[in-house]
């Protein structure tokens, strides 16, 4: 049996557990919830399209990606690219590549990695076919530019080079360096 000491040790016990259960419930109560993260995580998106329209809202381009991911507040950046103008625009170009980055503030899609620029009608009105490891396509403007090597087949004929200007809407070109070539009878 219990005496009268014990059970007034244990009924001491009993109160100060009941007591600090009670205390510990009440001060996480006046705990503030922790502060939201401030920073911007930015955005993503899995197959997206970006449209591009002239200055009387025409649909000129769409580029499409399987993924594009917002870098910073400033850039965009894509893999699995594909830049296809609209019959509408007279631009019979398709530009594809690995990955491209947009800034907020420039027209430039800088496009990186296995880039290659086709067209049925191009350059003499040949299947012409531009392959680089990097390409600034202005896509308004429908101007690509390099400064890398690049290797261009229009026809029977290739040539390769270091630097590229190209407006893809008049179908020209100027090579800027180091230019080689093949050309078949």
């Amino acid at each position: 049996m219990i005496d009268a000491k014990e059970a007034v040790v244990i009924a001491a016990l009993t109160a100060g557990a009941l007591a600090s259960w009670y205390l510990a419930r009440q001060n996480r109560a006046d705990v503030a919830p922790p502060p939201l993260e401030t920073t911007h995580r930015g955005y993503y998106l899995k197959s997206a399209r970006i449209l591009g329209t002239g200055a009387d809202g025409s649909l000129l381009y769409e580029i499409q990606a399987e993924h594009a991911e917002q870098q910073d507040h400033n850039r965009i950046a894509f893999t699995d690219v594909s830049v296809n103008y609209t019959p509408q625009s007279e631009v019979p170009w398709t530009v594809d590549a690995d990955t491209a980055t947009i800034e907020q503030d420039e027209s430039r899609v800088l496009l990186r990695g296995h880039v290659r620029a086709v067209s049925k009608e191009g350059f003499s009105g040949n299947d012409t076919e531009i392959l680089t490891q990097y390409l600034e396509l202005d896509p308004e403007r429908s101007v690509a530019e390099t400064d890398a090597r690049v290797q261009i087949r229009i026809g029977a004929r290739s040539l390769t080079a270091t630097g590229m200007l190209a407006s893809l809407k008049d179908n020209t070109l100027e090579l800027k360096s180091n230019v080689s070539g093949k050309f078949a009878p």
